[in-house]
C-alpha cells in the first residue's frame, strides 16, 4: 500500500509519550542528547508545570524530540515500510525532514530550538481557530484587514487566522455573527503571518550556516505543497519562508491523494492530523502511531 508519514506540530499527549520513550533503552540516548543540547530535560519539562510546557520555547524542542524518538523506534521495530512521501504540520515539518535524512538529530534540534526562541520572543500578535465557515467567506473577512491572514488552512471548514490582536478580534466577531465557532489560541505571536517577518529573517541567517542533505524521501512543504522537495537547496528556500507564511495543510492532503497515496500514518502525539485528513480526503486510510504500538513490551 502506498503510504505517507505525517507529523504533528502540536499534541497534548506529548507528556505521556516523553516518559515512555525516555525510559526505553532504544530511544533514551536521544533524550540524553537533547538535554545536553538544550540545557534542560525534555522529560522533566513534559512532566512539570503545564504553563512551562505550553510555552513555544519548550513545546517545539520537546515535540520534535518525541516525534524523532517515536519514528526511530518505529523503524527499529520493522513493522512499517518506508513511506513514499512525508510531510509535517508547521513544526512537524522538521520531524518530516529528519525522517527524510535532511539533517541529523543534533542539527534538527538546534534549528528547532532557535526557531522556538525567535517565535517565543514575538508578542505583538494573536491567533484564533475558525470552525464551520467556508474558506472563501473567511478569506473575504481577512482581506478587509491590514494584518489578518489565514495562517493554517487545515481542512475545508477548519482554519486558523493570525495577525494584529485587535484585527483578529474584529474578524472573530464577524465570524461569530455568521454562526461559526471561534477558539482563541494561547500563543505568544501571530505565527505564520507577515508579522513574523523579523523572526523569519533572523532564522534565514541561521539556516544559511547549516549543511542540509538532499531528502531521501520526497517531502511536501507547508509553503507550497504542490511540488515535492527533492534537493537541499529547495528545502532551505522553503524553510526560510515557513515561519511567516501560511501552512497549506488542506492542499498537502489533497496532493497526497493526487500522487497516489492510499494511507496516511500520523507519527506523534494526538490524532489531529488524521482527523483533519478524514474531512479533506475521505478516501484515504488513516492510522496513528503511539508508543504502545511502536515500542516493544
Amino acid at each position: 500500500m502506498a503510504t505517507a508519514w505525517i507529523f504533528p506540530g502540536q499534541g497534548s499527549q506529548v507528556v505521556g509519550m516523553a516518559e515512555a520513550l525516555a525510559n526505553n533503552p532504544e530511544t533514551a540516548t536521544l533524550f540524553e542528547q537533547a538535554s545536553e543540547i538544550l540545557g534542560w530535560s525534555v522529560e522533566q519539562v513534559c512532566s512539570g508545570p503545564r504553563e512551562r510546557l505550553d510555552r513555544t520555547l519548550y513545546t517545539q524542542p520537546a515535540l520534535f524530540t518525541v516525534c524523532v524518538a517515536l519514528t526511530r523506534q518505529l523503524r527499529l521495530s520493522g513493522t512499517e515500510a518506508e513511506p513514499l512521501l512525508v510531510a509535517g504540520h508547521s513544526l512537524g515539518e522538521y520531524s518530516a525532514l529528519w525522517a527524510a535524512g535532511v539533517f541529523d538529530f543534533e542539527t534538527g534540534l538546534k534549528l528547532v530550538a532557535e526557531r522556538a526562541r525567535l517565535m517565543d520572543a514575538q508578542s505583538a500578535g494573536a491567533m484564533s481557530a475558525i470552525i464551520g465557515l467556508e474558506r472563501e467567506k473567511l478569506q473575504l473577512l481577512c482581506s478587509e484587514k491590514k494584518s489578518v491572514v489565514i495562517a493554517n488552512d487545515n481542512n475545508p471548514v477548519q482554519m486558523v487566522i493570525s495577525g494584529n490582536p485587535l484585527e483578529v478580534a474584529e474578524v472573530s466577531a464577524a465570524v461569530r455573527a455568521l454562526r461559526a465557532r471561534v477558539i482563541p489560541l494561547a500563543v505568544s505571536g501571530a505565527f505564520h503571518s507577515p508579522l513574523m517577518a523579523p523572526a523569519a529573517a533572523e532564522f534565514a541567517a541561521v539556516l544559511d550556516k547549516v549543511v542540509l542533505q538532499p531528502p531521501t524521501i520526497p517531502i511536501l512543504p507547508n509553503v507550497d505543497p504542490n511540488g515535492a522537495l527533492t534537493d537541499a537547496a529547495a528545502v532551505r528556500r522553503s524553510l526560510k519562508l515557513q515561519i511567516d507564511h501560511p501552512v497549506r495543510w488542506r492542499e498537502t492532503i489533497l496532493q497526497m491523494a493526487e500522487r497516489g497515496i492510499e494511507e496516511l500514518v500520523e507519527i506523534g502525539p494526538g490524532t489531529v492530523l488524521t482527523g483533519l485528513a478524514r474531512r479533506t480526503a475521505p478516501t484515504l486510510r488513516v492510522r496513528n502511531i503511539e508508543p504502545a504500538v511502536a515500542l516493544p513490551v
